[in-house]
């Protein structure tokens, strides 16, 4: 047994322990998969992204934005590696499992929980605030919503995973449509001189492009991170994948790709059509540029407004899903409570669900700032990604005999690139809210803390993610 497998207890858990913890098979292929990485990301087309106009300016949000756009991708190509080689619902935790050992799998997982549990609170919140700002239902907290985002899209995943990625499916085709209309209405209004409309401060290296100096493009990557945060959830559908070995790589590169086209047309036409300042502490920024473009409202306003709320829920809903998967993969291999992993007779984790629900709902009601919520789920995402792309540069260089259906386009230098990206994103985290970063590293640390005292003595031996470990110690002991 070699000194990996000696730091950790396992027990061996029956044949109902398993039967009782099976999702649905079969359930999505690899354009079901792209919609679902699309879906994760495309509330950020509509909300969040345009505080980096605050903090760096057009020209900080836009460098910002191409250093995480080479991020994402780079990290994109790692992950449909990995996910083709290990096929399992831990997804990035699985990944890091077999790379890092069971305290680097917890550790990735405990990030990635972090992120998808906190985002959804986040777009809880934009949500209200779009629909405030319709003036729907005569609300004026948002707390309703939030509530009925919960149980109403909770309540749907628990029903059925087909189901959910079906109707998840539909309704981002929707909020695509908003989105075409909105960049169709604004290109009539761009102008460059708009982009620039911040004036120049004190910082080093301030001027009209760079408005806060080069500290803005820093503090801008937390929100160039919002075009693109949680694509990386796609292989969390491997064991509901109908054959993840091959949708998974074409599923989650043809999302990235959908991506990169979205946050450079928003990028460019909502501040080019508004104005960078008009927007740049909305809650709801793409109807508020069309109403800062049109000089009050009008009828692609109330649409965007209006369909603009279906890419919301749409990233709403797919996050959700992610957040139970991690959470049911990490449950179900002993790292966190066992029960969080219960299905039920639909296949679907439905404790996995509520939990993270319920704490996601107290949080934006506690809350209602979105902003700080971002901050929060940025963090998690991105100390995740450097466990990630570490993870793929050690499994290339201790397990070459692995077998990978796919395989990255230049292989650790891809991943390197994104390693390096990703710890810079990860100091810009402390940079633009060292509370909310802090507070999320004390949460991350009490987690470590939790495995290393108490679960990593408790770990299910046959667990698929274990299992894959189990198999590569006897065959290091082998050879």
């Amino acid at each position: 047994m070699t000194g990996k497998r000696r730091q950790v207890g396992y027990e061996h858990a029956g044949g109902d322990y398993l039967r009782n913890r099976q999702l649905k098979r079969g359930a999505a292929g690899w354009v079901l998969l792209a919609g679902l990485g699309v879906s994760y990301v495309i509330s950020g087309d509509f909300a969040g992204w345009n505080y980096g106009l605050a903090q760096g300016g057009w020209g900080g949000l836009l460098l910002a934005t191409a250093l995480m756009a080479a991020m994402y991708t780079c990290m994109v190509f790692g992950l449909a590696e990995m996910a083709s080689a290990l096929p399992v619902a831990g997804a990035g935790y699985g990944f890091a499992r077999r790379a890092l050992g069971p305290l680097g799998g917890f550790a990735t997982g405990t990030a990635i929980l972090i992120e998808y549990s906190i985002a959804p609170a986040a777009i809880a919140v934009f949500i209200g605030g779009y629909v405030e700002s319709l003036g729907l239902f005569g609300l004026t907290n948002g707390w309703p919503v939030y509530l009925a985002c919960f149980v109403v899209f909770i309540g749907i995943h628990i029903y059925g995973v087909g189901e959910a990625l079906r109707l998840m499916f539909a309704i981002t085709a929707v909020a695509v449509v908003a989105l075409v209309a909105f960049a169709v209405g604004m290109i009539p209004e761009f102008s460059v001189a708009k982009l620039f409309d911040i004036a120049p401060g004190t910082g080093l290296g301030a001027s009209h492009f760079l408005p806060h100096g080069y500290a803005g493009v820093l503090a801008s990557l937390v929100y160039g991170i919002w075009f693109f945060l949680a694509v990386e959830g796609v292989p969390l559908a491997a064991e509901e994948a109908r054959d993840p070995r091959r949708d998974m790589p074409r599923g989650i590169i043809a999302a990235i790709s959908v991506l990169l086209v979205f946050a450079a047309t928003i990028l460019l036409l909502a501040p080019g059509g508004a104005g960078s300042s008009a927007i740049a502490g909305a809650d709801n920024p793409l109807p508020a540029a069309v109403r800062a473009a049109a000089g009050g409202d009008s009828a692609l306003a109330e649409v965007v407004n209006y369909v603009g709320l279906a890419g919301l829920v749409a990233s709403f809903f797919s996050i959700v899903y992610a957040s139970s998967r991690q959470l049911f993969a990490l449950s179900r291999a002993g790292y966190l409570p066992r029960w969080l992993s219960v299905t039920g007779t639909r296949k679907t984790p439905y404790l996995a669900l509520i939990v993270p629900g319920c704490i996601g709902f107290a949080l934006a009601t506690a809350t209602g700032d979105g902003a700080l919520l971002i901050n929060i789920a940025v963090f998690g995402a991105t100390v995740s990604y450097v466990l990630l792309n570490l993870s793929h540069i050690v499994l290339r260089f201790r397990e070459p005999a692995l077998g990978r259906p796919y395989r990255t386009p230049g292989g650790v230098v891809t991943t390197t690139i994104a390693l390096v990206l990703a710890l810079a994103a990860v100091v810009a985290t402390f940079f633009v809210d060292e509370v909310a970063a802090g507070i999320t590293a004390a949460i991350f640390l009490a987690a470590l803390a939790y495995f290393w005292f108490h679960s990593r003595h408790h770990l299910v031996a046959n667990a698929p993610e274990e299992e894959f470990a189990a198999v590569e110690a006897a065959e290091s002991e082998l050879t």
